[in-house]
């Protein structure tokens, strides 16, 4: 690659070029030997204007990229292909071209004499703390193909089971949304109309009626002060939950939802146990598995029991001892598996088959609660409209029956 760069020598003179190398840091180092002091560098070819920049929001790669660069990885580790040509061949045959960049990044590192591991751990966006540890744990046991096998498996499950809780819930979410917008307009639009024809008319107007038409021009004055009070209180709560004590309250509320903390504690249990179960199987520690495991739970107070848990096997006690006194978020029947697993020596397995069972049971759960959801919302979006009609079409049809 060719670099263009902006650079001060050692008597204050400004210098500019141009340099190749195999990538950014290789070539900041050779400048910076020749005793240059740079103020700026990018590789030729490369736009600063503002059109050019990638906007953050696209700037990601998919977890289902992420499971399937894993497969072609293992593939081709196991074809016994060089790392080096390995992803150089992915960075070019990659159509995610936020991926195929960061392949290619990882191989220019590759080729300047980084480790697999460390090479990867330059893209936290893409491959998180818990993907890099098991490539490092590949490539200690010499298992590289087996363990991209391992993480693609892992990955696979993981983007499986998140597909079918949010999969399920579009429909019900659809229809709340449909019967919010529907009251919105019946209140906004179609009420105040047949209020003025009611009002002129100079009839009595039945009580229920006057709640309808009250709320109708309530919402009509204030509904736009309402929704901007919506809106900042929103953008309020969405910064307080991002906040440490905001995240905990948040999370233990999931925790404590009627019917809704079933599924949540589930599916905790089975990101835990087949996160454990990965690691251990591909040979890291207990300890550092725990560590990681509290990176990827992505509830505080799972973490907060996870990282006491860490402390407690760091002294001497076991995974199913440390765990067992949080009965409320870890239940009996996973200690006793664990302890199974540890008696056994093969806790690897047995956390696998716990992460198989909570994983069926998320999805039980989520079809349990969407049948609960479903006729919920069409009967309250049948009845609220019923409702609304016949506030406003009773008063209509007395008055037109008295004319």
């Amino acid at each position: 690659m060719l670099f263009n760069y902006e650079a001060v020598d050692q008597t204050g003179a400004k210098r500019t070029g141009s340099i190749d190398a195999v990538n950014t840091d290789i070539a900041i180092a050779s400048l910076q030997r020749r005793g240059l002091v740079l103020t700026s560098i990018h590789e030729e070819g490369a736009s600063n204007s503002i059109l050019s920049m990638n906007l953050s929001i696209f700037d990601r790669v998919s977890n289902k990229d992420v499971v399937i660069l894993s497969r072609q990885l293992s593939t081709l580790f196991e074809a016994q292909v060089s790392a080096l040509r390995v992803f150089r061949l992915l960075g070019g045959e990659t159509e995610n071209q936020v991926l195929a960049k960061k392949l290619t990044e990882i191989a220019d590192d590759l080729q300047s004499g980084s480790a697999i591991s460390g090479a990867l751990a330059k893209h936290p966006k893409v491959f998180s703390e818990f993907y890099v540890s098991m490539v490092k744990a590949g490539e200690e046991s010499g298992k590289l193909d087996q363990t991209f096998q391992y993480l693609a498996d892992y990955l696979d499950r993981a983007y499986e089971l998140t597909s079918k809780v949010k999969g399920a819930l579009i429909y019900p979410a659809f229809i709340v949304i449909t019967f919010f917008t529907v009251m919105i307009l019946m209140f906004t639009v179609v009420i105040p109309k047949i209020s003025v024809i009611l009002t002129e008319n100079g009839g009595d107007i039945p009580s229920y009626t006057k709640v309808i038409m009250g709320i109708s021009n309530f919402l009509v004055q204030y509904g736009f002060v309402l929704l901007a009070v919506a809106i900042v209180a929103g953008f309020f709560l969405v910064r307080f939950v991002r906040t440490p004590a905001g995240a905990v309250v948040f999370d233990n509320f999931k925790l404590n939802i009627p019917y809704v903390s079933s599924l949540y504690k589930k599916l905790y249990l089975s990101r835990m146990s087949d996160n454990l179960s990965t690691m251990l199987s591909s040979g890291i520690p207990m300890v550092r598995a725990l560590e990681l495991t509290s990176t990827v739970v992505n509830n505080k107070i799972y973490l907060d029991i996870i990282s006491k848990a860490v402390e407690s096997v760091k002294g001497g006690k076991t995974l199913s001892e440390s765990l067992s006194n949080n009965p409320r978020e870890i239940p009996g029947i996973m200690v006793q598996m664990m302890k199974v697993g540890e008696e056994t020596g093969e806790s690897g397995s047995i956390l696998k088959t716990v992460a198989h069972f909570y994983a069926r049971e998320v999805e039980t759960a989520v079809e349990s609660l969407v049948s609960l959801i479903e006729p919920l919302m069409i009967v309250m979006l049948g009845g609220g409209v019923a409702v609304l009609l016949a506030s406003v079409l009773i008063p209509i049809y007395n008055i037109a029956s008295t004319q």
